[in-house]
This record gives C-alpha cells, structure tokens and sequence, in this order.
C-alpha cells in the first residue's frame, strides 16, 4: 500500500448567517478554493484525476452534484470529474479518507478532497424539510422508526445527552465556549489565520467591497457573563446558542496526492497521512462516536494519546470536546488550539478540511509532529484521521 500525501491546504474565513459572503453562490465559493489549491502548486488543473467534496444540505444551489457545478465554475477543463459526499458535518473529513484511499491505492495520483456549506442560501435541513412540507416523506423508514420506538432523531437532544451522561454542568460548558473565543482572539492577533485563509471579495451592506479575510463569527469582546446569561436551548438543559457551534458559509480543500503524485507536480508535502479510521454507534445520542473512534483509531495505529501533539475536535456542542476530553485523558492544552466552531463557525459540510486546514497550520506553526482530528456527525457517525506533519 502506497501513502498519502497532502500538499496543500486552504479554507476561506467562516461567514456568520445572512453576513458578508452570503452574496457567494456555494459552487462559486468552492471553485475558488479549488482554484487556490491548483495555485499553491503551481499547476495545471487538468492534472487532478478528482474533487470529492463534502456538502450536507444537497439542495437548491448544492444539488445537481455541487462539485461539479463547483469544477466548472472554477474554469477547470471539463475533463476533471467531481461527486459530492455526504457524510453528515464530516463530510468532507470522509472526502480525505476517500482521496487518500484513492491515491494509496495508485487508481488516482493527484485528488481534491474538499468541502463546501452555504448555510444562508441554503438553510440547515432544507434537503428533508421541504419535501416533507410537500408530501414527499421523510429519510426514516418505517423499519427504522420500529427499530428506535419512534425517536425523532435530533443532535440538540443527542449533545444534552452527551452532557448528562459524562457529567458535564453548564458553567464547564460556557467556560469551555469562552476559551473558543479567546483562542481565536489570540490566533487572530498573531497572525495565525493569514497562511491558511483565502480572502474572497464581499460587499458590505453599504455597498462598498472589501476583502474577506477574518473568521465573522469570533467575539472578539466575550466574556463568561455574557455567554452564561444566553437562554438554554431546553428547559431543563445545559447547552445554550453560546456554547453551539456558528452558523457558517465557508468552503475549504486540501490535495492529496502519492509518491508519484509528488514527482508529477513537483513540490514537497506539508504531510502525510498516517491513519484513517471511521465508526457509527448509536444513532439517538448520536453525537458521542468521537470517543470510541479516537480510541480504536490509536489502537489501529499503535498510538497512545499522549503520542498526539494537537488534536482538532469539533465544537458542534460544548459538550462534545469536552466530553471526548475527559473520556481520552487528552491533554486540554494541545486541543483546538486556535479556537473551534464554537468561535469559528462550523459550515457543515465544509468543516472537514477546514479543520485539517487548520491543524497543519498549527502544527506547523508550533513545530510539531502528529496531529489528530474528529468530529461527531450525524447519525451516531465520526471520522478520526491522524496526520504526521512533514513542514
């Protein structure tokens, strides 16, 4: 079996819901980025054999095959194909998988994983909600509706399960979401973000334009009372919109390529694959698989926790991260060092290879090795991929 390498990696900054790129159409954010990647290593796109890109809300301007329309709106030879994956928010986390498996194999040498979330042009849940309102059903069967009593399947009650069940209180939870923010704060101010984001032009409400280059949803100004003071999202609760993950518009991509892959363009990888592992477990609390995939993941690579130097986890609920903290023993200061969606934004389908994108950011940034990163994803589902940083 060949290895998998990733030689570049971009992402653009998360837009806030009807916020300043709410004006890009999703493919046309997309083939932006895919048109970055090409740029880093200064080739051709004809050469890549295929983009696989993660997109959750398939509906309206993300139907039809979003990576496509996303390929032709970048000006890429119609020669290169695209399909579109989803894998729940790790959508495009499994469009790395599927590429580095595709290039390890020796079936494709050069591959776009890549993902893309419009979530003001195409509201979360849209692709079930409006053929449901039109008569068209719903995505559970009769057979799986049996199978689980009738549970409405819902990550907001799977994420204050998730808390219950580990022990989590709402003050851990805010002080968590708090930290998000300063992180990203913190990265901001250094500078951090600048290797990793592609500024897109956007027009303001004023009518004028300007280059799009800080994540929208950081609060810069938060503080523990203001987060603790928001409503609960249920009455008797823990989570609140603060301790959530943003609604974000955002796309982001990284290439992957072989050994031959790296003789054909020429350049040296920022790193490589070292494991790939996914997991499903129970789809009613849904959001808690991270925890036994971080563990058979370092069981399948002969690693032990303390061998990861940073982890990337998704902030779609506090209560996740800190969930998966407690249960791995993970050392809190090696994880999502420079913020997480909670700050950020989590545009869903995008999130994927936005977060690698920041993970080898940061690895580089601090000088260090392996990096790990996962997320929870809709039913019972999560991604766990470990990296080895070659900068």
């Amino acid at each position: 079996m060949g290895e998998a390498y990733i030689v570049a990696a971009t992402r653009t900054a998360g837009g806030r819901r009807g916020g300043k790129m709410k004006d890009w159409h999703p493919a046309s954010m997309a083939g932006a980025v895919l048109n970055d990647l090409v740029s880093k290593v200064e080739t051709d796109p004809a050469i890549v054999d295929d983009v696989i890109m993660g997109c959750v809300t398939q509906a309206g301007e993300q139907s039809v095959n979003v990576a496509r329309n996303a390929v032709l709106a970048a000006g890429f030879p119609e020669s290169v194909p695209a399909t579109s994956v989803d894998r729940q928010c790790g959508s495009s986390q499994q469009t790395l998988h599927f590429a580095a498996q595709a290039v390890m194999s020796g079936t494709q040498n050069v591959v776009i994983a890549s993902g893309v979330e419009s979530m003001s042009r195409v509201p979360m849940g849209l692709a079930a909600a409006l053929p449901a309102q039109n008569g068209f059903g719903s995505p559970n069967s009769q057979e799986v509706s049996d199978r689980y009593d009738g549970f409405q399947f819902s990550q907001f009650v799977g994420a204050e399960m998730v808390a219950k069940k580990y022990g989590l209180d709402k003050d851990m939870l805010d002080a968590f979401s708090l930290a998000s923010h300063q992180k990203a704060k913190a990265a901001v101010e250094a500078g951090v973000f600048d290797a990793e984001i592609l500024p897109l032009e956007v027009t303001l409400d004023d009518g004028t334009t300007e280059m799009h280059s800080v994540d929208e949803g950081i609060r810069f100004d938060a503080t523990l009372e203001g987060i603790a003071g928001v409503k609960l999202l249920a009455e008797d609760g823990r989570l609140t919109a603060a301790s959530a993950s943003q609604i974000c518009d955002g796309a982001s991509g990284v290439m992957v390529v072989n050994e031959q892959g790296l003789k054909d363009l020429g350049v040296e990888p920022l790193a490589r694959i070292h494991h790939l592992t996914v997991v499903g477990g129970d789809p009613v609390i849904m959001l808690e698989a991270p925890i036994p995939g971080t563990k058979l993941a370092l069981e399948r690579a002969g690693m032990s926790i303390d061998d990861i130097d940073l982890f990337e986890v998704n902030e779609a609920f506090a209560s996740i991260p800190t969930a998966w903290l407690q249960e791995t023993g993970a050392d809190p200061e090696r994880l999502n060092v420079h913020g997480g969606a909670i700050a950020l934004g989590h545009p869903l389908g995008a999130s994927g290879t936005k977060l690698m994108t920041t993970l080898l950011n940061a690895l580089n940034v601090r000088g260090k090795k392996y990096g790990l990163q996962t997320m929870c994803e809709g039913g019972g589902l999560a991604n766990v991929t470990i990296v080895e940083n070659l900068q």
